[in-house]
């Protein structure tokens, strides 16, 4: 299953209220926008008990065609990677009925450690 831009504007809608339904789509279009310019100024994207999303920039490198094996130039270009949290992995692999203490100071009664102690996600820019 994929979650779409309109099912994220939806779950905005839903859960947190108090927006339109267009003032929802407008919401999660600046995040997406600002994320992007944010990107293409080659800044780094940290969001707390979430990951980080980073610009990396390629060399120009030799390759091979796969259906020839003829030796090609693969071209210089911009790729984005994104390394998920400690917090989010940990949610990602728990399985019911697991349970993992943190280990930390942060860690909360779930048994997630959570970033910052409030339990709100954080976005930074370095």
């Amino acid at each position: 299953m994929i979650m779409t831009k309109a099912e994220i504007v939806q779950a905005l809608y839903s859960k947190v209220g108090g927006f339109s339904r267009k003032e929802s789509a407008e919401l999660v279009d600046l995040v997406f926008e600002m994320m992007k310019d944010t990107l293409g100024r080659g800044e780094k994207i940290k969001v707390s008990g979430f990951g980080n999303f980073v610009l990396r920039d390629k060399r120009q490198r030799p390759g091979r065609n796969p259906q020839t094996g003829q030796p090609i130039k693969i071209s210089e270009r911009r790729v984005l990677t994104f390394k998920a949290s400690q917090i989010l992995k940990l949610a990602l692999n728990l399985r019911p009925g697991d349970v993992h203490n943190g280990g930390g100071s942060n860690a909360s009664p779930g048994g997630i450690a959570a970033g910052g102690g409030n339990g709100n996600a954080t976005i930074t820019k370095e």
